[in-house]
């Protein structure tokens, strides 16, 4: 009779461990399926809400409470995608009204120039021409910004010799370096690098990169294209330090050596990298900066 008792109990024993080794395994499946579904509602577009397998109340709330911070979440996406939207339209639209007044100032300054009598009035007038000019280039550069910014995804893109432009921008900044007596060393691999980008906005890249080296430069610039299709341009400047240099990539961000200049230019290079799938970056050891891109994706010639 005690042997009847005895496996009875361990038979009872035996079916609650099961039970609980059933429960635990469908509580951790209904976790796992939350995990996985939170995490694939976060990377993708969708309304779909969480759904699980498991018909325990204390999981499924825990679902509901996830599915209450999805639409949270969603909700504060749509906020923020539609006023940077309207900050986009806004700062385009500013940058575009302010270029008509701008330009008719220029032009009654250059009338006004003309007809002036004294050496003073000139040299006024001389002065307000060169404030007009700057303003007029820091606003078109924000205008080409805003565009930029706005058009993200309308890139059109094919096969690309980066060898080709880089050659062909380094020759158009020609006479403006020489005009800052900077001679650049260019070192290009004699492979041909192909990627597949747009090549508007890589012609768009070096140029301001050229531009960035025409403010900073001691009066050095060095240009390299690797085998491995690694872009660098490096110069000695001595008037930066580490913590600029952490921030060249921050819109309207500028340092000191550079009082003409709105801070996008370096901001528009990163951006149109990265709407390419690259990669860009700054460092700076031993007072010389260097900007390195990476595109990725070679492509082979037929």
């Amino acid at each position: 009779m005690m042997n009847v008792w005895l496996w009875a109990l361990i038979g009872g024993g035996l079916f609650i461990i099961l039970l609980l080794a059933i429960k635990i395994h469908m509580l951790r499946k209904a976790a796992r399926e939350m995990g996985e579904a939170f995490a694939d509602r976060l990377m993708t577009n969708t309304n779909t809400l969480i759904d699980i397998s498991s018909n325990d109340q204390s999981m499924r709330s825990l679902a509901n409470v996830l599915n209450g911070q999805l639409r949270e979440l969603r909700a504060q996406r749509h906020r923020y995608l539609l006023g940077d939207m309207e900050l986009k339209n806004a700062v385009t639209n500013i940058a575009h009204d302010l270029r008509t007044p701008l330009t008719a100032i220029c032009g009654y300054l250059d009338l006004l120039e003309r007809e002036a009598s004294t050496e003073a009035s000139l040299r006024y007038i001389g002065i307000m021409k060169d404030r007009a000019g700057m303003l007029s280039e820091l606003t078109e550069e924000l205008f080409r910004y805003s565009v930029i910014v706005a058009a993200e995804g309308d890139a059109r893109m094919e096969p690309v010799l980066v060898n080709e432009v880089l050659e062909e921008s380094i020759a158009a900044f020609y006479h403006i370096l020489k005009e800052h007596d900077i001679t650049p060393s260019i070192r290009l691999t004699e492979a041909k690098i192909i990627r597949y980008l747009d090549r508007s906005s890589l012609t768009r890249i070096f140029s301001n990169l050229l531009n960035n080296a025409v403010k900073y430069s001691d009066g050095d610039l060095e240009i390299s294209l690797s085998e491995a299709g690694e872009i660098v341009f490096s110069n000695m400047a001595w008037g930066l330090n580490e913590t600029q240099v952490g921030r060249l990539f921050d819109r309207f961000y500028t340092v000191e050596t550079a009082r003409k200049s709105t801070g996008l230019g370096l901001s528009i290079a990163k951006t149109l990298v990265e709407q390419m799938d690259g990669a860009i970056s700054a460092s700076y050891r031993h007072h010389r900066l260097s900007i390195c891109i990476n595109f990725p994706s070679e492509i082979e010639l037929e």
